[in-house]
């Protein structure tokens, strides 16, 4: 997360070559496979990084991806590597990462950028279908996808979601916690806010190390007035206690807005009552990396909100709700969320497999694009994301949101985070089982699961109730923040191998901290 990115990233986009960016948290076989699937030719990367106190050894990982792709044929011609640790302070506990040495394909960024600095490099002028990048999104099966992405529709809608979701100005100082590898960084991060003409804030680091105040820190220091992070962050922060975050003066924020996945309604309420002092819009928004921009969101000063809510659909955007049999529900409802109309910044494939394409997204529905994610709507039309498709669960015949249930159990003042699966049930066809991730000095004994049962009981209801409840000292989460529930549903059955892919998970070992913690419970 360092300008070069953002140089490297136009630059493509300025000579018209497809730019594909790699969380650089990913292994060296998805690199790999992500390499290999786009037919790549050039590697742009640096010799590492620091993540907290935890280091990345970057050059070790990309001299892995490149051998492992040209097994498959592929030739990666060159790899640019900016030498980063030679710049950057080595945090406390940390060590720097051993020098690799480079091959015939390693060419010095700093280098190659002083033998071309005297040099014109002309505008390559694209047509508006022309192809900008790709970025790969991991499928529920299969590969992961190539989401491609063109030139005019996708830039036109960064441009007036970024200008209308948070009221854009030219004077903004504007921070989004996102990484670059992730879709929020590239139409929120790059292009949304430099084609709106704002001053943006790019951070390289933990928003926790080396403590909770660091997102407050910064606010303060560079005097951001929007910013845009996720709910996980949120309940991050929250489940640390406010006084981290009342230290800071975080006078000049106007706006805070959500990305990633739904945010339940009490990490909303301690947005806009601890962090935003009841001074600042909060806009929740609901898009996809498929989307390209925000899809449902409120309009900063002019949609009332309502905690939870991603409240209504974005200019020519046109969402319905559509039940298993492709009825479309009227007025108040839940079902599969769906889009019936084409906007700017949709996708305009997968790359190399239009099958997987139009199976994806247009086969569940004919005549309409599918999200894969369910949504409510409520008496006065606002929209509540209830999570994906997979993660409703149907017991004794009832459809039940996972992503409600969760926000039930959030609600209670001990409870940081908790995820909620189904689990397999002779009678019931399925039952809730739930994962709670506890505040700090907080256990979970017999009389918290009582008063966790009530919650749920009394803003739900009683079939709503979990079954199970188990303490869970973290949840599975990919590299972007996302609870892998697949993982949650493998263990909640009894499984404690054949659990998938988990290499795209911040931290593996919590893994089997869960199943050690389910076999406990019998």
């Amino acid at each position: 997360m360092v300008i070069e990115l953002a140089v490297a990233m136009l630059a493509c986009a300025r000579i018209g070559a497809m730019h594909s960016v790699v969380f650089a948290g990913f292994s060296a076989e998805s690199l790999a496979t992500r390499i290999v699937d786009a037919n790549c030719k050039v590697l742009v990367t640096a010799d590492g990084f620091f993540r907290g106190s935890k280091t990345i050894n970057l050059k070790k990982i990309a001299d892995k991806a490149v051998t492992l792709s040209s097994t498959d044929g592929v030739k990666v011609t060159s790899v640019i590597l900016l030498e980063h640790l030679k710049r950057v302070t080595v945090p406390q506990g940390a060590v720097l990462p051993k020098n690799e040495p480079l091959t015939d394909k390693d060419f010095l960024y700093e280098t190659e950028m002083q033998k071309h600095a005297d040099k014109e490099s002309s505008v390559e002028w694209m047509q508006a279908e022309d192809p900008l990048f790709l970025l790969y999104t991991s499928g529920s099966t299969g590969k992961p996808k190539g989401i491609q992405h063109t030139t005019a529709g996708y830039m036109v809608y960064a441009y007036m979601t970024m200008k209308c979701s948070f009221d854009a100005k030219p004077d903004d100082v504007y921070w989004c916690t996102a990484d670059c590898g992730w879709i929020t960084g590239h139409s929120y991060l790059l292009y949304g806010p430099l084609m709106n003409g704002l001053t943006g804030v790019w951070f390289e680091g933990v928003p926790l190390h080396p403590n909770p105040s660091r997102i407050w820190n910064i606010v303060d220091i560079y005097k951001v007035n929007k910013l845009y992070t996720s709910p996980t962050a949120v309940r991050a922060l929250s489940a640390l206690g406010d006084k981290w975050v009342k230290e800071t003066s975080r006078s000049s924020l106007q706006l805070i807005g959500t990305v990633g996945e739904p945010i339940n309604p009490a990490a909303w309420l301690w947005l806009h009552k601890v962090a935003g002092e009841e001074n600042c819009a909060i806009v929740d928004t609901y898009w996809q990396t498929e989307t390209g921009g925000h899809m449902i969101t409120p309009l900063p000063g002019a949609t009332p909100t309502k905690p939870g809510s991603a409240t209504f659909p974005f200019f020519g955007v046109n969402p319905v709700l559509l039940d298993a049999e492709g009825r479309q529900i009227e007025g108040p409802g839940e079902g599969n969320l769906c889009f019936d109309r084409a906007w700017p910044g949709m996708l305009r494939g997968v790359y190399g497999d239009k099958e997987r394409f139009m199976k994806t997204y247009f086969a569940p529905f004919k005549g309409y694009y599918c999200t894969g994610d369910g949504a409510r709507r409520d008496e006065d039309g606002y929209l509540w994301i209830t999570g994906r498709v997979d993660d409703l669960m149907n017991v004794s015949g009832h459809l039940l949101s996972t992503a409600e249930i969760e926000s039930a159990l959030v609600a209670h003042a001990n409870v940081a985070e908790a995820a909620v699966v189904a689990a397999p049930h002779d009678i019931k066809g399925s039952f809730p089982y739930a994962f709670v991730t506890l505040n700090v000095g907080e256990k979970l004994d017999a009389k918290l699961i009582g008063e966790l049962k009530q919650l749920v009981r009394d803003k739900i209801g009683a079939l709503a109730v979990p079954d199970v409840i188990q303490e869970a000292p973290g949840l599975p989460k990919t590299r972007s923040g996302k609870v892998t529930r697949r993982i949650l549903r493998k263990i909640a059955e009894g499984c404690d191998t054949g659990l998938g892919d988990v290499t795209t998970l911040v931290d593996e070992s919590i893994i089997s901290e869960l199943v050690n913690g389910r076999n406990r419970l019998g």
